[in-house]
């Protein structure tokens, strides 16, 4: 198979590459910080509130990635009349989609958590807030640190559909290409072979980290 191509297009590569993580990192970051929100919001006993996350969270996961990506793109620049750069607009997406997982994610690890241990934190006399900031999520995130780096993982890989509204991402900059090349094999084989070298590695380094937190409690 010929690569030749490469020598020529690699910086496309690089280039793509570089926004793929740029908006997958912030993706995660923006998706966590909503996730612990709804998470919250959901574990409320307000019914108002512990509805509207539980409506967000099956309408997030009961639509397709590409639906919502489509709103968000050409639907929030005129619902507040700002424009927004493209890279924003690809972020806000995979965030609102990634909050719905993530908050399902650390709801569960919150309600993993021995009631015990709010009970003794509230005898203590800590107010409620201030139990689940300084007790109760922290040991959640540590039990839920497997799911969440899957969850980056998978959103890695599905952040290839921002293409399809031209965001110059990993998969576009590989598209492009193709239509430059007229190679329809070669350069998507490419972009396969980065994609799974950063997931793998993001995999491996994960791994590494379960494994020392273990260690550490073991020790203890």
């Amino acid at each position: 198979m010929d690569f030749s191509f490469m020598s020529k297009y690699y910086q496309f590569y690089i280039d793509g590459t570089a926004v793929t993580l740029f908006l997958s990192f912030f993706g995660v970051i923006c998706g966590v910080v909503l996730g612990v929100l709804i998470a919250l919001m959901k574990l409320s006993k307000n019914s108002i509130i512990k509805g509207f996350a539980s409506s967000y969270i099956e309408l997030i996961r009961g639509t397709p990635l590409l639906v919502q990506l489509y709103i968000v793109y050409y639907g929030l620049p005129r619902l507040v009349g700002w424009d927004f750069e493209d890279i924003t607009l690809g972020i806000a997406a995979v965030s609102l989609n990634s909050a719905a997982y993530v908050a399902e994610i650390i709801r569960a690890g919150i309600q993993s958590i021995d009631k015990g241990q709010m009970e003794a934190a509230r005898s203590l006399g800590m107010p409620h807030g201030m139990a689940m900031r300084y007790i109760i999520i922290p040991q959640a995130f540590k039990n839920i640190l497997p799911a969440l780096g899957n969850e980056f993982i998978v959103l890695i890989k599905e952040s290839a559909i921002v293409s399809v509204v031209g965001i110059h991402d990993l998969m576009y900059k590989a598209d492009t290409v193709r239509g430059n090349t007229y190679m329809p094999f070669a350069p998507l084989l490419v972009a396969a072979v980065i994609y799974f070298t950063i997931t793998f590695g993001l995999s491996k380094l994960l791994g590494s980290v379960e494994r020392r937190m273990r260690a550490g409690d073991s020790s203890i």
